[in-house]
Formats: structure tokens, C-alpha cells, sequence
């Protein structure tokens, strides 16, 4: 997939394109219905184009307001490309962005760098300085510049009669609800950051531990303890391993002040990733995060708990 970071970057003869405009925060099952949507359109050799932010423009229209992401830029990026995107306009949400006019960022962005014939929102789509512009302006924006607007209706899930959103899938996760965060995904919920060097109590322990910068990617669930997978991709190519994810304070221990993501890697030794870019994916909840009256307890605990890994991942 190309990544175009500003429309100057597109080279003159790049369309026509087919594009999708949205924030694209977790790239769930909603979001992938309109780039399918977007890939049928291309079916006779246009360009699948993704158009979305560096983050959520709450983050500078309404500060006060603005829900954390459920994912980062790069896990946005990649989860576009496995969706079929050809190339993503990354654009920086700035302050010069949000007071840009509608029509100009129409001629700007789709027609003068990207040739859209045509371009897909959601039903809720705003756009341009002052959130002036919805589908029924770039419907007749589109009608002006030669290309057609698609508007995507909301994707419902059946069980819960509710719109497929990323609020929803911040609410699931929050709770520890993997399940249903990953029926809204469509694959597991996941975060994404550099291996760093902790307290070594889990090497201590036993049970040595990737432990997460806090810098990380990605909306981090529930304290607790989860079945999963952490994925070093670092080296060019993408080896999973089964883990046991710690996602909290180590309340045992009491000297850990912020929450931390750490991954002990099963029935591996001697694995150094320190300084590996790692996603580190969820599965299921095994329990939830508790103080235990000792170490021999912790202990006792802790392999309970790789035993029920073991079964959840199997």
C-alpha cells in the first residue's frame, strides 16, 4: 500500500480513484464494509484510496471531548492495507485543516491530487471548517467536480440492534468484554508498541515478561489477566507467539504507579525482545487483576493461569 502523507505527494497521473473518507479508529467491521464497498466500485482498474487523520479531530476541535483512540496511526495503516486499500492519504488534523473551507479541501484533496470518480462516507460524515460540509454538500460538490458520492448506511449488529462504532468497542474493552469487542473488530482487539525493560520481577518470578512502553498503540481493556498472542514483526516477517498478557498495576507489589501492558511468552527461552516493535493481541479475559497476600500465592496463581491460557489458545 502507498502512504501519501499530504495531497502534494500524489504524483499528477495517480487517479482515477475510488475513495474512502472517515477516521477509520479501529478499522472495525462498519469501516470495512464501505472499503469493500469502495474495492467492488474499483473493480475495473481504478484505485482504492483511504482518506483519514493522523488522529481524531476532537483532539484539536474539542479537546475536552475527544474519547481515546482505539487505535494508532501505524496499526490504522496496516489494518488498511490488509483491508485492500491501495494507497492512504494520512493527513495531519491541524488547526490550518479545520478552518479549510468544504469546497476547497473537495478540490484540494479528491479532485486535484486524487481524481475521484467516486467517494464513500457514512451517513454521519462532516467535513470542512466548521463541520459545514455533509453528504448532501459533497453530493453536490460531487455533481460539480464530475465524481458520484456513495453514502454508506450504518452497519447494525443483529444480536444488539446497535450501530457498529468505535464507541461501543471502547465500552467493550473497558469492561474486559473481548468477545464482543472482537465481533465488532472482526478479529482481535490488539495494541502495538516497543519492548522495554521493566522490573525484571517477572524473570524473578519465572515468568519473564515483554513489558510494553507506555507509548503504546491502541485502546488497552480492562485490568486483568488475558489469553493471547504477542506478534514480533520486526526482521520483515510476522511470528506469533502464544502469551499470557498482564494489563494493569501489579497490585501485589504496589510500586507500579501507571497501567502497564507485559506479555509472558509460553514455552519460549532465551527470546530477546528488547527494542522489537510488538502488537500484542487479546483473546480472552482469564480472570481479573488481584492483590494476592504474598509471593507463594502469586505463584500459585500465575500458573493457574498459564494452564488456562494454554486451554483458551488450543
Amino acid at each position: 500500500m502507498i502512504v501519501f502523507l499530504d495531497p502534494s505527494e500524489v504524483p499528477a497521473d495517480f487517479g482515477p480513484s475510488v475513495v474512502a473518507i472517515g477516521k477509520f479508529d479501529g478499522v472495525h467491521t462498519g469501516h470495512r464494509a464501505v472499503i469493500d464497498r469502495a474495492r467492488v466500485d474499483a473493480s475495473d482498474g481504478a484505485r482504492v484510496v483511504a482518506v483519514t487523520f493522523d488522529r481524531n479531530p476532537l483532539s484539536v476541535l474539542r479537546p475536552d471531548r475527544c474519547p481515546p483512540d482505539v487505535i494508532g496511526p501505524h496499526q490504522k495503516l496496516d489494518l488498511l492495507e490488509r483491508a485492500g486499500v491501495d494507497a492512504t492519504l494520512l493527513l495531519t488534523f491541524d488547526e490550518v485543516l479545520a478552518a479549510e473551507p468544504a469546497e476547497v479541501f473537495v478540490r484540494r484533496v479528491l479532485v486535484d491530487a486524487l481524481g475521484a470518480r467516486t467517494v464513500l462516507v457514512g451517513r454521519d460524515f462532516r467535513f470542512g471548517a466548521g463541520g459545514a460540509g455533509d453528504p448532501d454538500l459533497l453530493e453536490r460538490l460531487g455533481a460539480a467536480h464530475g465524481f458520484r458520492v456513495d453514502v454508506v448506511d450504518d452497519i447494525r449488529a443483529v444480536h444488539a440492534d446497535r450501530r457498529v462504532s468505535s464507541t461501543w468497542i471502547r465500552e467493550a474493552l473497558a469492561a474486559g468484554d473481548i468477545a464482543t469487542a472482537t465481533k465488532l473488530l472482526g478479529r482481535s482487539p490488539s495494541v502495538w508498541g516497543e519492548v522495554v525493560h521493566g522490573l525484571k520481577r517477572g524473570r524473578e518470578l519465572g515468568y519473564p515478561t515483554a513489558n510494553l512502553s507506555s507509548e503504546l498503540e491502541g485502546f488497552v481493556p480492562a485490568d486483568g489477566v488475558y489469553a493471547g498472542w504477542l506478534v514480533d514483526a520486526d526482521g520483515g516477517r510476522r511470528i506469533s507467539y502464544p502469551a499470557a498478557i498482564s494489563v494493569g498495576t501489579n497490585p501485589t507489589f504496589d510500586d507500579v504507579h501507571a497501567r502497564q501492558v507485559e506479555a509472558f511468552v509460553l514455552d519460549e527461552t532465551g527470546l530477546n525482545l528488547y527494542g522489537h516493535h510488538v502488537e500484542v493481541r487479546f483473546v480472552e479475559r482469564v480472570r481479573e487483576m488481584t492483590a494476592f497476600d504474598g509471593i507463594d500465592a502469586l505463584l500459585t496463581q500465575m500458573a493457574l493461569d498459564v494452564d488456562r491460557v494454554r486451554a483458551v489458545l488450543r
